[in-house]
């Protein structure tokens, strides 16, 4: 086996366990062991250790995937054809209100660590430089930051309490959707 083979197989592993943390932390939430991980990963408990040194290492780099997932899964959802400003919130909008949307399911999934992922070391900066990108996103989407702001944060406590709450997903995203997306144009 050639060095670049184990570090492919190195990579393969790590990205394995980290889809698989992934989805056992939706299923269960924080509360979930490093050995559940591990078995859903297909992998020991040692093994896991090996490509992550602790639970607190694992779920960091869990979340920035999943940042850098939902990144890019907004930008994919752009509709470049809309010649005015708001495109770039629009699309948020859209994928964090629609009922139907799988990353408003994940995003409600991971807004429920939120709480528990802010004693790890390196979860402040990580949320900040996310948190950093979004501003810049929107930014230049050349509407009003008040605006931005509101319809933003309106967004985000929706699909946030659609996890908790049957009427928010089948009565109150669907009244939403519009408004906000209204909201988005000048």
């Amino acid at each position: 086996m050639t060095a670049t083979d184990s570090s492919r197989n190195t990579e393969r592993t790590r990205q394995e366990i980290l889809v698989a943390a992934r989805k056992v932390l939706v299923e269960r939430g924080t509360a979930t062991t490093v050995q559940q991980i591990a078995s859903e990963a297909g992998v020991s408990k040692s093994g896991l250790l090996h490509h992550f040194s602790s639970k607190d290492e694992l779920l960091l780099s869990v979340l920035e995937e999943y940042f850098e997932g939902l990144q890019a899964a907004i930008r994919a959802q752009v509709d470049l054809s809309e010649n005015h400003p708001g495109k770039g919130l629009r699309a948020y909008v859209r994928a964090l209100c629609d009922p139907d949307s799988p990353i408003r399911v994940e995003f409600a999934g991971f807004a429920d660590f939120g709480t528990y992922l802010m004693g790890i070391p390196g979860i402040d900066e990580l949320s900040e430089r996310d948190n950093e990108y979004w501003r810049e996103f929107f930014a230049e989407d050349g509407l009003d930051p008040d605006r931005i702001l509101t319809v933003r944060y309106a967004a985000e406590g929706l699909a946030s309490a659609s996890a908790y709450d049957e009427k928010v997903l089948t009565e109150d995203l669907p009244r939403a959707l519009p408004l906000l997306l209204a909201m988005t144009e000048e």
